[in-house]
């Protein structure tokens, strides 16, 4: 269409139903019986309209869709609505006819709307335009509704309605037209109904013969107000027009409009328009279906002059104007005074209206939305995606990066502002079988959809070539354009004359029309049409010359477009604000490259393999032909071009002109007027969105032109001033023109992000736009894809602004006020609200980006200002910029913080870290620049940011203290402790310089803190910062290098509470750390951490404290810090449990056992401790006692009388003792035997006892030998031995096996073993043997020695037990002793044979006696010959004469009283025989004695 017509605007969506919230009612009947459905004409098409309701200025849209014939869908709708708007869906119980009328009540809030059913039944509804009071019913209120049925009153069909307020006009099937006063009058009121006819004077009295002919069905109907009179209009379909006043019921004119159109015209429509003013011109336009030719249609315009005199006389005027519609069927047609707009499906195009002939006058179209979706997803002719795939796969290295390239251009331009639409995008996603609720597809981000459709994608792929998820996303695309066509049907035009506001009503969308800006018409048109280029902002010194040398370049700039294609804007967009995959910079020459020498190889084998070899190849050499066509054009173009221009200078001249024309215009901005923000918002961003691209395309193009001519300068004769003038000057200028309209398209197009939940609540609080509920909804659109950063920037300012009330929301604009209100925004965007000079975007992108910062959008602003900076250093002034006034300071200040929040929000690992670096070298270059001090005092703390919290002078070292410790603090509220650090380190080398006596200002100690003080302060932070990053050494010297004493202390207590924490504190034993005057400090706060544990805790503090001190040295101490842990262990309760009962007793013995090993390293005078040393040194907090104690041996030499205090002090010996009742209790505890520790100074009787009845036998031993000397000794091993002893016998206790475990302590008489583990020492000292008897023998070996009389105690016991026992070999050795002592008798130790006889004797044992004497006489008696010399000495041989004299008694007591005489007898014969020799033996040893003696 715009081939044919001149393009004078295009349309601009602003509502659709993403951003509607439909609320459902339905309507009751009470005529649901025998109701007919061919009454009146159904609906065949889609219908919709727009009623304009005034003060306020508000519009009510209806609509009925063909697929939803009972529904009626209402939206209110006015300029001032923001985003999401409440619809009401109307069901009713029969379908509708297409037909509807809206008209406003008494009551401003409550509107009336008429609508008629297919089987003749009216509905007038009262309803209110707050359609939120319907959320809470599913029905339509009764007393709003008022129905009335038709069919009574005729049973014609009826073909037309029409409807005024108060009446509802029918035309039906039989030409009658009929008015019902439907809800003035009651149906059986008289004048209710009244039937429009043609009766005069005479006529009624010949009834029916009054009518005259007969008319054709009505084909039309329309109501319009003229001269203060509602006139009905009527057409018949025999085409016969008439006009009717319905306030006296009378035809006012009639007429034939056949004999007006062409011959066999059949009409179709009818439209009315406004009168023109006091002319009283009614301007009407009839639509005609021409028969002659299939599908041709033409409206003709005539008008009715009007004259008001007595009655109301109208006449048809002779000037009649025919537009043909040669393509497509006429949708909606709308008629002001001046012009006539027709939509069609194929576009919208309008006519000027006038009284003369106007056949001449050009005709103007309006590019519709389709043609704007087509060109983004590459669907029409004019935008191929072909080229697409060809530049970037030349451009892009390496190839794996093609793919994501290529999916990121398509997606962003799927969400491009108009394009994008969830209905549409759900309907396509569904020919993929995805299917969503709509709580999930609502709650999609950006983020996510983008996942799912290339997941989509890639899945339909054959292969993960380029290729293949190229064509997948053609394919995507094309069928999204389908539905988004599908779904946005156009249903019909609303125009307001009054201010020449002119929209475009679709099924899921409404749009408003804008004009072209100047810069498109430019581009758009030729030479002849645009006439004097003044008018456009361009002036020239010679008009014709100059202007023919524009149009001559604008063709060339056209043709390198057209060559490389839409494709390219698409890729340097994508390659400016996208993953950056290439560089803008390398970007231009390898497009120039592909201008001059074609698509690389790489292109050409991805033909060759996608279209086989011998398309490939036709492809290839089609391409070079048109390569070699455009570089041959170009040339001869550009030879004219010189040859006209004369010099390159001028031809310069005239480019430099058009390039101030793509500068964005600069706008002083009125406040208080508001006049840039009168329109929706949302107009405003999608128009600003079209604009922009536009403009960017432009001047994207100009740059390559520029570009190009460089690179041919040669071949065309450019000298070489005029070359260095485009390096120089043309190509930075052409860059900034790019990069502030690039900056407009990005907050045009760009979705913002979502609020992360830390920064929630806070952005709601700092937000401050007014309690309205209205005016918050926005919030919560933040990370939706139809609302980009420009809504963010238009709402703030209209927040920042004051009361928002101030800005006058007037109705829709007219297309002109739609253009000028963008260009009014992109001056704010680019200059500001004063207009004010400046050399560099640079102050104007740190203002917006604090704006983004208040709202969360971190990416946004990274762009912003990291594309700023980027564009600054390719001007030469970029290094006085820095030293300017601050601006570039703040700049990276902004950029630090919305890096920092980044990474603290969203990221992790390695991405983290870098994006902490990059903030980091960005706070650090913040206070390094000119200026800084000055302007970061002047950001807002609105703005989101924390405050800076500085005011005065302050020297450039106060300064940067003072921004390092903010830096700081920011980077530990983010968590981020390795920034943090760094800044505290680097505020630390400012202190002195800042508080040097010198610094002439004295801001820079606010708070008159001593150095020492605020480096206390910042090594307590680095301490605190290294100590989060786990660097443990480095948190170590923090705290040695810490000045303060006081903060010194804090953190060593910390430091060792985090190494137990970390279970690291071995790091304080390992000797790595240097205790260069804090090892006092350090012992301390171990000792105050140990005593303030849970002593059963895991690493146990005490044992730190006793590494730390065994490590320096400090024995006793070392062992003192063990017997306090081991003393804690015993009196501190602990679960009862016997799993804890034994670990508590085993750390017990551990703790004396360390203790003793302490103390043997230290000379024996000086091996004790004081239990109390180390408590006391524990609860001195700060300083502990610094006076020497005197140690127990200086006591002891300064005094012969010991005194009391020595009571207090412990040594080994006390030690030893502790731990052998430790381990006797830890041993009963394994039996679960219950015993208290009372002390080591007395040892309760019992303990004993309770070892043996266990068995531990070992520990009962090791106890006695420790705690008892002398006769007390021999007494409790008598006792022991007596209890082993009754084990032993069998009418006693079981003699079967009873294992013991027993801790050997003794391996010697002089050797005791206190130490050890209990368990370990067991296994090794394993006794052998496992019963009673052998373990009595075992232990009877060990301890005889200790006391000889133990065999007498062990054989008492057993013959008192048992009288009949018969004792023990090796119990009897140990009495009969080694047979080599027998030569003097039976005489021995204590334990003698004479004493085993004595035993046999007592007990009744005389065989045992007899047998036993019997053997030590005759060894005597049969000595050798060497030992008789020894035998004769005196006193050499003893027997126990007197126990011998009662064995004899006892038998013959036995004889005489009768029991066992011949026994007895023969025992006493046998002893009576050898005492006999025996004695006589001794007689004869006897007298050798004296003779040797007297000798």
């Amino acid at each position: 269409m715009a081939s044919k017509w001149r393009l004078a605007g295009m349309e601009v969506p602003f509502i659709s139903s993403d951003s509607v919230k439909w609320i459902e009612v339905s309507v009751s009947s009470s005529n649901n019986n025998n109701i007919s459905s061919d009454n009146v004409a159904s609906l065949t098409e889609d219908c919709a309209s727009c009623s304009v309701l005034e003060n306020p200025s508000q519009y009510l849209i209806w609509r009925i869709h063909k697929n939803l014939p009972t529904s009626l869908e209402l939206l209110h709708v006015s300029s001032s609505h923001q985003f999401t708007i409440l619809g009401l869906r109307i069901n009713f119980p029969f379908p509708l006819s297409p037909f509807a009328f809206i008209c406003s009540s008494n009551n401003t809030n409550i509107h009336v709307l008429h609508v008629l059913t297919v089987s003749g039944i009216a509905f007038r509804l009262k309803f209110s335009s707050n359609f939120s009071v319907y959320e809470s019913t599913p029905l339509f209120p009764n007393q709003d509704i008022l129905e009335f049925n038709l069919v009574n009153y005729g049973t014609v069909p009826i073909t037309r309605v029409a409807a005024t307020a108060g009446c509802v006009v029918v035309g039906r099937n039989d030409g009658s037209v009929a008015s019902f006063q439907l809800g003035i009058l009651h149906p059986g009121s008289p004048g209710f109904q009244q039937e429009l006819r043609d009766d005069t004077g005479i006529g009624r009295l010949w009834g029916l013969m009054s009518r005259g002919r007969m008319l054709g069905p009505v084909q039309d109907l329309v109501i319009v107000e003229a001269l203060g009179k509602m006139l009905l209009f009527v057409l018949h379909s025999d085409g016969i027009f008439r006009v009717w006043d319905l306030s006296s019921h009378s035809r006012i004119f009639s007429h034939t409009m056949t004999n007006q159109v062409s011959e066999g015209a059949l009409p179709m429509r009818l439209w009315v328009g406004e009168a023109k003013g006091s002319s009283g011109i009614i301007p009407f336009a009839i639509l005609y279906k021409l028969t002659l030719e299939v599908g041709m249609e033409m409206i003709y315009v005539f008008s009715l002059h009007c004259k008001l005199g007595d009655k109301l006389l109208l006449s048809l005027e002779s000037s009649i104007q025919d537009i043909p519609l040669d393509e497509g069927a006429c949708i909606d047609v709308k008629l002001t005074s001046k012009k006539i707009w027709i939509l069609k499906d194929s576009g919208l195009i309008f006519h000027n209206l006038s009284d003369n002939d106007v056949t001449e006058e050009e005709p103007c179209c309006y590019a519709m939305q389709e043609e704007f979706v087509a060109e983004q997803l590459f669907q029409s002719s004019e935008c191929s995606s072909d080229d697409l795939l060809s530049i970037t796969h030349s451009l892009v290295t390496p190839k794996d990066h093609v793919v994501s390239f290529v999916s990121s251009i398509f997606f962003r331009r799927l969400l491009h502002p108009g394009v994008h639409h969830n209905i549409v995008l759900r309907a396509t996603l569904l020919d993929y079988n995805r299917h969503w609720t709509d709580s999930e597809f609502q709650n999609l981000t950006v983020d996510g959809l983008k996942k799912e459709i290339i997941s989509l994608i890639e899945h339909e792929a054959v292969a993960e070539s380029p290729l293949s998820i190229f064509y997948g996303w053609k394919n995507f695309c094309a069928r999204y354009f389908h539905h988004w066509c599908k779904n946005n049907e156009p249903y019909g035009l609303f125009v307001r004359s009054s201010t020449g506001a002119v929209g475009l009503l679709r099924k899921n969308s409404m749009s408003v029309f804008r004009s072209l800006e100047s810069i498109e018409l430019l581009v758009d048109g030729c030479s002849d049409e645009l006439g004097d280029l003044v008018s456009f902002g361009l002036e020239f010194s010679d008009d014709h010359s100059e202007r023919e040398i524009l149009f001559g370049l604008l063709r060339c700039i056209i043709s390198i477009s057209h060559q490389l294609g839409k494709s390219a804007s698409a890729i340097f967009y994508e390659s400016l604000v996208g993953t950056p995959t290439i560089s803008a910079e390398e970007l231009v020459p390898c497009l120039l490259k592909i201008l001059q020498t074609g698509y690389s190889s790489s292109v050409v084998a991805l033909n060759m393999s996608d279209l086989g070899a011998d398309v490939g190849r036709e492809k290839e050499l089609a391409n070079h032909k048109n390569l070699r066509k455009f570089s041959i054009d170009m040339l001869l173009s550009l030879h004219a071009l010189g040859k006209k221009a004369v010099s390159w200078d001028r031809m310069l001249n005239v480019l430099e002109s058009y390039l101030q024309f793509l500068v964005p215009r600069k706008i002083l901005q009125d406040l208080d007027a508001g006049a840039v923000f009168n329109i929706s918002t949302s107009i405003l961003v999608q128009a600003t969105c079209q604009i922009a691209k536009v403009m960017f395309e432009s001047a994207l193009d100009v740059l390559l032109f520029i570009s190009y001519l460089l690179s041919i300068g040669g071949q065309i004769g450019i000298s070489h001033d005029d070359m260095s003038r485009m390096q120089l000057e043309f190509i930075p200028m052409i860059q900034e023109i790019v990069f502030e309209w690039l900056i407009i398209l990005f907050f045009g197009t760009t979705p913002s992000e979502s609020p992360t939940l830390e920064d929630f609540s806070s952005q709601l609080s700092s937000l401050q736009i007014g309690s309205n509920g209205g005016k918050r909804s926005w919030n919560d659109k933040l990370g939706k894809c139809d609302f980009t950063l420009a809504f963010i920037l238009l709402l703030n300012f209209q927040s920042s602004s004051g009361d928002p009330s101030h800005i006058s929301l007037r109705c829709f604009p007219s297309p002109q006020e739609v253009t000028s209100s963008v260009w009014g925004f992109t001056s704010w965007v680019i200059w500001g609200k004063t207009g004010e000079e400046s050399s560099s975007f640079l102050k104007r992108s740190t203002q917006l980006s604090l704006i983004l910062l208040k709202h969360g959008q971190y990416d946004a602003v990274k762009y912003l200002l990291t594309g700023t900076e980027a564009n600054l250093q390719k001007e030469k002034t970029f290094r006085s910029i820095q030293d300017s006034d601050g601006d570039w300071c703040v700049l990276q200040h902004l950029l630090g913080c919305c890096l920092l929040a980044q990474a603290q929000c969203e990221l992790h690992g390695l991405l983290k870290e870098k994006k902490v670096c990059e903030a980091v070298r960005c706070f650090f270059r913040a206070a390094s620049g000119q200026g800084a001090f000055q302007a970061l005092q002047s950001l807002s703390h609105e703005a989101g940011l924390p405050n800076l919290g500085f005011n005065g002078c302050l020297s450039s070292a106060a300064w940067k203290l003072h921004y390092y410790q903010w830096a700081m603090q920011i980077f530990e509220q983010y968590s981020v402790s390795e920034g943090a650090c760094q800044f505290a380190l680097a505020a630390l080398e400012q202190v002195d310089e800042a508080l040097s006596p010198k610094d002439d200002c004295h801001g820079g100690n606010p708070l008159n803190e001593s150095a020492a003080t605020i480096k206390g302060r910042l090594w307590a932070n680095v301490f605190k910062f290294t100590l989060d990053l786990n660097l443990l050494h480095d948190a170590y010297c923090a705290i040695i290098s810490n000045p303060d004493e006081e903060s010194k202390c804090i953190c060593l207590r910390r430091f060792i509470i985090v190494l137990y924490e970390r279970k690291a504190a071995k790091l304080l034993c390992d000797g790595q750390l240097p205790f260069i005057g804090i090892a006092e400090k350090i012992e301390r706060e171990l000792a105050w951490k140990a005593d303030r544990s849970d002593i059963l805790a895991k690493p146990n503090p005490y044992e730190l404290l006793y590494a730390f001190e065994m490590q320096r040295h400090n024995w006793r101490k070392a062992a003192s810090y063990m017997y306090l842990y081991s003393a804690r262990l015993r009196t501190e309760p602990v679960p009862k449990d016997s799993q804890h009962m034994l670990s508590a007793l085993q750390e017990r013995l551990n703790g004396l056992s360390a203790a003793i090993n302490a103390l043997h390293l230290v000379h024996p005078a000086y091996a004790w401790i004081d239990p109390f040393s180390g408590k006391n040194s524990i609860q001195n907090e700060h300083y502990p006692r610094k006076k020497a104690k005197k140690t127990v041996i200086e006591q002891l030499v300064g005094s012969d009388i010991q005194p009391q205090c020595l009571q207090s002090y412990i040594d080994i010996d006390k030690l030893e003792k502790e731990y052998v009742l430790t381990s006797a209790a830890y041993l009963l505890s394994t039996r679960n035997v219950k015993w208290t520790f009372n002390g080591i100074n007395e040892v309760p009787s019992d303990l004993v006892d309770l070892l043996v009845q266990t068995n531990f036998y070992d520990m009962a031993f090791t106890v006695l030998l420790k705690f008892w000397k002398g006769s007390r000794l021999r007494r409790e091993l008598e006792i022991v031995f007596f209890a082993m002893s009754l084990k032993c016998c069998p009418n006693k206790v079981d003699s079967a096996c009873l294992g013991t475990h027993g801790l050997l302590l003794t391996s010697s008489k002089d050797e005791v073993v206190v130490h050890g583990s209990p368990d370990n020492i067991a296994a090794a000292h394993q006794y052998k043997g496992n019963g009673q008897w052998e373990t009595l023998e075992l232990y009877l070996i060990k301890y005889k020695d200790f006391h000889a009389g133990l065999p007498i105690v062990v054989a008492e016991t057993l013959l008192r037990t048992d009288p009949r026992i018969e004792l023990p070999l090796w119990l009897i050795c140990m009495f009969k002793g080694d047979r080599r002592e027998r030569t003097w008798g039976m005489t021995s130790q204590e334990s003698s044979p004479a004493s085993l006889f004595r035993l046999y004797v007592d007990y009744s044992r005389y065989t045992e006696a007899t047998n036993l004497l019997l053997e030590y006489i005759e060894s005597y008696s049969s000595m050798k010959p060497t030992d008789i010399i020894n035998r004769k000495r005196p006193f050499s041989v003893w027997f126990p004469y007197t126990a011998i004299e009662s064995l004899w008694c006892q038998l013959e007591e036995l004889i005489r009283s009768g029991h066992m005489v011949d026994q007895c007898a023969k025992l006493k014969k046998l002893l009576h025989g050898t005492l006999l020799s025996h004695l006589k033996l001794l007689k004869v040893d006897s007298d050798d004695a004296i003779s040797a003696a007297s000798s």
